[in-house]
C-alpha cells in the first residue's frame, strides 16, 4: 500500500492513498465500496453536479428527509429547500450529504 502523509505544523493531518487501496480498506472495515461520480466544476449559475437528483438519491437509499437532515446536522426544512433548488448548501453540508448518501464528487 502506497500512502502519502500530509503534515501541518509537523503533525500528520491527512493520509492520501490510491483509490483501490481505499476501497479495500472500506471493504475490510465492513463498509460498502464508494461509487465514484464524475466531478464537474459548476459555474456560478449552475447547481452542483447531481444536486438536482438529491431527493431521488435519498429516496433510493430509503432515507426519510428528516433522518438525512438530522444526520447531516441541518433542519428538515433546509434540506427541503436544498432538494427544491431554493438553497445551495455550503461545502461542509455538501460533504456530509455525500458521505451519508455514499457518493463521491460533491466536495
Amino acid at each position: 500500500m502506497s500512502v502519502q502523509i500530509i503534515a501541518r505544523d509537523g503533525e500528520p493531518e491527512y493520509a492520501v492513498l490510491p483509490w483501490a487501496d481505499y476501497q479495500a480498506l472500506l471493504q475490510a472495515a465492513g463498509h460498502q465500496p464508494v461509487v465514484a461520480v464524475k466531478a464537474v466544476v459548476p459555474t456560478a449559475e449552475a447547481q452542483r453536479p447531481g444536486l438536482e437528483q438529491l431527493r431521488v438519491l435519498r429516496e433510493a437509499k430509503g432515507l426519510a428527509a428528516e433522518s438525512l437532515a438530522r444526520s447531516v446536522g441541518i433542519s428538515p426544512h433546509y434540506l427541503a429547500m436544498i432538494e427544491s433548488g431554493e438553497r445551495q448548501p455550503d461545502a461542509a453540508i455538501l460533504r456530509s450529504l455525500a458521505w451519508e448518501l455514499g457518493l463521491e464528487g460533491w466536495s
